[in-house]
């Protein structure tokens, strides 16, 4: 049983970029926003650890971050951090997919 290291540090990722959200801009929500999917995005990575089969908190943590920062990335044209999180939360769907097969 190996850890799922990819999972974790995607939700570290998160969570940073809630951290550097609230910093920078003094916004609440990023950091309220960023730690929660962190921890949820961490906690999922635990449940594929265990399991390699239990994709789903994982799988919709990074679908829901997908469709917003996606969203929020076609409204703003600005890579940083919607950009880079959109992405990142597609491979990651990506990533999760090819566990099931």
């Amino acid at each position: 049983m190996s850890v799922d290291w990819i999972g974790v540090a995607y939700g570290a990722v998160v969570g940073l970029g809630g951290a550097i959200g609230y910093i920078r801009k003094g916004s609440k929500i990023s950091l309220v926003a960023g730690l929660v999917f962190g921890i949820i995005a961490i906690y999922g990575a635990y449940c594929v650890t265990h399991n390699p089969k239990d994709i789903k908190i994982s799988l919709f943590t990074a679908f829901i971050l997908t469709t917003v920062m996606g969203v929020r990335f076609k409204r703003t044209k600005k890579l940083m951090p919607a950009g880079i999180l959109a992405g990142l939360s597609l491979l990651m769907i990506l990533r999760l997919v090819l566990l099931l097969v």
